[in-house]
């Protein structure tokens, strides 16, 4: 999966090569959600993409629930540095 390129997420992982843990995870399925989304600009017929699209925004919907269950204050800091849920 692909990161989003802003070297302030860097201070969200755990570490330089930090992969598994769940704000990585995030920031990860957030990237390629953008990307796909610039995709659907120019391709809406796409639907397989699209399928995968739903999945990735499902997926990452459920990493949020558990990390705000976890760790209320790492939830806040990602949903801010990725200015995702308004």
């Amino acid at each position: 999966m692909s990161k989003v390129n802003d070297p302030s997420l860097n201070k969200l992982l755990k570490h330089d090569k930090d992969t598994g843990s769940s704000e990585a995870q995030i920031i990860s399925m957030t990237g390629r959600i953008n990307q796909l989304n610039e995709h659907f600009k120019h391709h809406k017929h796409d639907q397989a993409s699209r399928r995968g699209l739903i999945k990735i925004v499902g997926k990452r919907r459920r990493l949020l629930k558990y990390l705000k269950s976890n760790d209320s204050d790492k939830y806040e800091q990602v949903i801010k540095s990725l200015d995702i849920r308004g």
